[in-house]
């Protein structure tokens, strides 16, 4: 079986996919009002070491006496002995996860699907686009390229939510924007108190932000991750501002049952979100309408 799903996916898998693996839970963070941060390591030391992934792949997270859900990972892999799941609190599985403790155990699968094209993306810059949630699958990509930042040029992070009290990962942002090595810029839906204005570079959309990078668009792949219905109006600003089509790749998350394609439940035209995906180049959004 093991075989057969790397002949699909055409790489090789350190982990048997099909197989949950125990994992204890070693922290947990809150983040946001229904969002926190769950930090996990695995039981067997094995497949602790052996464990990997690309940024903006996922796991199947069984919860126990719930059920399982598929979570992007939002730590890097170039941090090793543990990895990182963010999760609203949006229905009864994820109610029964944010209910958890230090020191529970839950089974994972995966990791699964394709992550961002991370080897053409050296010796280029990288425009990164979140919006809401959309930046914990992003935050891998970030630490990613800053864990290996001589392989990079340029990098920029724009990031836009609602309001202060939403904006994820608050003070690791703060510290990113001291940076000399990443180009922050954030907005907020709405500036109202003192911390929204402290905190946005504007208030707005997030494509107004697009017309403020500097950087040289046909030496620059773009990584974008947030609400579906945002794709086509930052898409369109991309393309506007002169960004190849074909270096824009978008984060789709969608639902998910069984991770590796054999439900269909995530089927969109002739592709499999969980297998072709989640990650697609923008060009897949136009022509598969239904994927929006």
């Amino acid at each position: 079986m093991k075989k057969s799903l790397e002949k699909l996916l055409n790489k090789p898998l350190p982990v048997d996919p099909f197989k949950p693996q125990r994992a204890v839970i070693t922290d947990i963070e809150e983040l946001a009002p229904d969002h926190k941060k769950f930090t996990f390591s695995f039981l067997d030391e094995g497949v602790a070491k052996s464990w990997d992934y690309i940024p903006g792949q996922f796991v199947m997270l069984t919860v126990p006496k719930a059920g399982e859900i598929p979570i992007s990972i939002c730590s890097s892999p170039t941090r090793k002995g543990f990895f990182e799941l963010t999760v609203r609190k949006v229905g009864r599985k994820t109610k029964v996860l944010h209910q958890l403790k230090p020191g529970d155990v839950v089974a994972v699968r995966g990791p699964y699907g394709n992550g961002f094209p991370v080897g053409i993306m050296e010796n280029h810059n990288v425009l990164i686009i979140a919006g809401g949630l959309g930046m914990a699958p992003l935050r891998s990509l970030v630490w990613y390229i800053l864990d290996r930042r001589n392989r990079f040029k340029e990098i920029y992070l724009l990031y836009g939510t609602r309001s202060y009290e939403f904006v994820l990962y608050k003070e690791e942002l703060r510290r990113l924007k001291e940076r000399e090595d990443i180009k922050c810029l954030f907005c907020l839906d709405r500036v109202e108190t003192p911390e929204d204005r402290e905190w946005a570079d504007i208030e707005g959309l997030l494509t107004e932000l697009i017309p403020q990078v500097k950087l040289e668009p046909s030496e620059t792949y773009v990584a974008v991750c947030g609400p579906p219905v945002a794709y086509k109006f930052i898409g369109k600003e991309l393309l506007k501002n002169g960004y190849p089509e074909s270096q824009i790749f978008v984060s789709l998350e969608r639902k998910m049952e069984c991770g590796i394609g054999k439900c269909g439940h995530c089927q969109i035209g002739y592709k499999f979100a969980c297998v072709d995906g989640p990650i697609f180049p923008l060009w897949d959004t136009k022509n598969l309408p239904e994927m929006l």
